[in-house]
C-alpha cells in the first residue's frame, strides 16, 4: 500500500519535539496532551488485546466519550466478541465497528475460499488495512496501544510520531512500557481483558492466522505461523 500524500496536521520537528518532551511522561498524561490537543478529530484504535483496553480505560476517564473503534474482520475469535461486550457494559464508549468493503463469502467468490491460507497479506489489506485508511482519513491523529518491547518491528516506535502510511499522527502511549506495567495496570483497575492471554496468546488476531505462542517465543510468533509475516500492515 502506498503511503497517502495528505500533510500531517504538525510539522515533523514540531512531531520530533513534543516526541522528545513527552518521553518518559506516564502514559494518562500522553494520553491526555494528545484528546486535548486533537479532538474532536482523534480516534483510539482497539483490537481488544490486553494493551488496548488498558487505553480504553484510561482514555475514557479522561474523555469519557472519546471515539474509539474496532476493525471487525469476521474472522475474530468469540473471546474477542466476548471481551467487546464486557468493555461496552462496563465503560459505554463512544465506539464504532468497522468492517470490510467485501463480506467473506464476497471475498471469497473473488479471492478464493480461505484466501489468509495462501495469500495473508492480501487478506489482511481487505480486511483490516483498507477499513483502517477510510476510518483514519477523518481524523488528525490516532492512538494505538503499540510497545517497544513487543516486536523488533515495534522497537522504535515513539509515543508521537508522524505516520508517513496513512497520513496524520500516531500517538503510542504505551510504547515504553513492558508487559508488567501492563498487567499491573489491568489488576490495579480491574479492567477487562480477553481470557485467551491466559492461555498463551499474547497477541491476538485473526481466528485462522493466531495460535498459542511457545515458552521461549517471541511474543508474536503465533501470528501468521508458517508466513514470514510478523505485522499485518497497520503498523508497517
Amino acid at each position: 500500500m502506498e503511503h497517502v500524500t495528505r500533510v500531517p496536521v504538525m510539522s515533523p520537528e514540531e512531531v520530533e519535539a513534543w516526541a522528545e518532551g513527552l518521553e518518559g511522561c506516564p502514559p494518562e498524561e500522553i494520553l491526555e496532551w494528545a484528546l486535548e490537543r486533537f479532538s474532536p478529530r482523534i480516534a483510539l484504535a482497539c483490537s481488544f488485546g490486553v494493551e488496548d483496553v488498558v487505553l480504553v480505560d484510561m482514555a475514557t476517564r479522561i474523555l469519557p466519550h472519546v471515539h474509539i473503534f474496532y476493525l471487525d474482520t469476521g474472522l475474530l475469535f468469540p473471546e474477542t466478541y466476548e471481551v467487546r461486550d464486557r468493555v461496552v457494559d462496563r465503560y459505554r464508549p463512544n465506539l464504532r465497528r468497522v468492517t470490510p468493503q467485501l463480506d467473506l463469502r464476497q471475498q471469497a467468490a473473488e479471492y478464493g475460499e480461505a484466501l489468509w491460507t495462501r495469500d495473508p497479506n492480501t487478506c489482511c489489506r481487505l480486511r483490516k488495512v483498507e477499513p483502517l485508511r477510510d476510518v483514519l482519513a477523518e481524523q488528525d491523529a490516532w492512538v494505538t496501544g503499540i510497545r517497544r518491547e513487543q516486536s523488533p518491528t515495534r522497537a522504535g516506535a515513539k509515543v508521537v510520531e508522524v505516520d508517513r502510511k496513512f497520513g496524520l499522527i500516531k500517538v503510542n502511549p504505551l510504547a515504553g512500557w513492558d508487559s508488567r506495567q501492563v498487567w499491573n495496570y489491568v489488576h490495579t483497575h480491574e479492567v477487562p481483558y480477553n481470557s485467551l492471554h491466559d492461555r498463551g496468546y499474547p497477541s491476538i488476531g485473526c481466528a485462522p492466522c493466531t495460535r498459542p505462542v511457545r515458552p521461549g517465543e517471541d511474543p508474536r510468533a503465533g501470528r501468521w505461523a508458517g508466513f514470514d509475516k510478523t505485522e499485518c500492515g497497520l503498523h508497517g
